[in-house]
């Protein structure tokens, strides 16, 4: 019988540890399961396969939240949340910093509790959905990419820039997923490239200041607002059970559900949210539903949890709930935390100090790997100059995901 303060005690644990790996740049949730799952044997003298199985969904929601916070206020994105940092950037400069916090944070919460209550769907349409549609996964990929690029512009030439954006970040992508480099230093180089790194230049290049932030002490709930969470939980299920689908076609398509505009920053920042964590919860539901795990998270679950059943689908499933509601309110508080102290100093110092950490953190992770480190200082400088063409074009950023698109479309056709 599992012990139900175990049961508490390492919900808490995984909360704590996601709060740790969301807020730092550059700390994956995936590299403390691995380290985790590594030491099972050991563990498993105290707790659980339950128990350790709880520990680690509990920090991949917390941290699927958390990780917005890096992404907006200091510019280190990854694959999931890259999209969050021109709109999240957006209303910092505009002294909404709260607001954004908010926002996402509502999004974490009702994405879990949107695939919560849609399970006894996804029990009944998921798995023949998933056989019909596994032959026309690379179509799907190739239809939705033009039906965004020519969606989300207004005139011809804006379509081929964001054409020739896509394109190269997409060749980008296909040349670094294809070295003998591990995905965790690609993905950190290029990402932060494309994303992060940019933005705070070409914000240095525009002067930007740190406004005062406006005091936010509620949180409203509209159509706009319930909308992106929809649009969010509706790409976390097709992330889900689709093959070939990753965060950059996720987030791309919660964009688009929840309104395609970069304008419409409110859907889209509490869509990416809602997106972010009920993907967390849907990896494990597949698992049950079709066997197979869509997450490094998901992976290490269905190892120790060797027969995965409904009950313990169920149970994980109010497990994820109190995660997402803890993390809701740490989400918050954190936030604000942060973004009362960032808003006394000087914005173009700290966005030259970011762009030395997050050069850093590439080189740092590049040498502990063991990879070249003149290949990936040259990979990281290209991506930063391919991210800061959609800033003088004016076309959507949404274009480079590419990166992971064109690969996906590569394999899949």
């Amino acid at each position: 019988m599992v012990e139900i303060f175990d049961l508490i005690l390492t919900c808490l644990l995984g909360i704590l540890c996601g709060v740790i790996t969301g807020i730092i740049p550059g700390v994956h949730v995936n590299t403390i399961g691995a380290f985790t799952f590594a030491a099972t044997s050991l563990i498993f003298k105290s707790f659980s396969p339950e128990s350790l199985a709880v520990f680690l969904l509990s920090m991949s929601i917390t941290h699927a939240l958390m990780e917005f916070i890096p992404s907006m206020l200091v510019g280190v994105p990854d694959e999931a949340t890259a999209l969050s940092i021109l709109p999240g950037h957006r209303m910092v400069l505009e002294g909404q910093g709260k607001k954004a916090i908010r926002l996402t944070a509502v999004g974490g919460l009702g994405g879990i509790i949107f695939t919560v209550l849609s399970i006894p769907l996804f029990l009944v349409i998921l798995p023949p959905a998933h056989e019909l549609l596994r032959p026309y996964i690379g179509l799907l990929l190739l239809i939705m990419s033009i039906y965004l690029i020519v969606s989300l512009n207004r005139n011809l030439e804006a379509i081929a820039w964001s054409l020739i954006i896509f394109i190269l970040s997409g060749i980008m992508g296909w040349v670094m997923l294809n070295t003998p480099l591990s995905p965790n230093i690609s993905l950190l180089c290029t990402f932060s490239g494309l994303f992060g790194v940019s933005t705070l230049i070409y914000s240095l290049g525009e002067n930007s200041i740190l406004p005062r932030q406006c005091p936010v002490n509620e949180i409203r709930i509209d159509t706009r607002v319930l909308r992106g969470v929809l649009g969010g939980g509706i790409a976390g299920a097709l992330l889900g059970f689709l093959p070939g689908f990753g965060p950059a076609q996720g987030s791309i398509l919660a964009q688009e559900i929840s309104g395609g505009d970069d304008d419409r920053v409110e859907n889209l920042l509490t869509s990416l949210s809602a997106l972010n964590t009920s993907d967390a919860l849907f990896s494990l539901m597949t698992i049950y539903l079709i066997g197979n795990a869509r997450s490094g998270i998901a992976v290490y679950i269905s190892k120790i949890i060797e027969n995965f059943s409904l009950n313990h689908l169920i149970f994980f499933s109010f497990t994820s709930i109190i995660s997402a509601a803890t993390s809701f309110v740490l989400c918050i508080k954190i936030g604000d935390f942060l973004t009362d102290h960032l808003q006394y100093m000087d914005y173009n110092r700290l966005s030259r100090l970011l762009v030395y950490f997050i050069s850093f953190l590439v080189i740092i992770f590049s040498l502990i790997e063991n990879a070249p480190l003149h290949f990936i200082l040259l990979a990281y400088v290209t991506s930063i100059a391919l991210g800061l063409i959609p800033h003088y074009v004016g076309v959507s950023k949404s274009h480079l995901m590419g990166v992971l698109i064109i690969p996906a479309l590569a394999i899949y056709l």
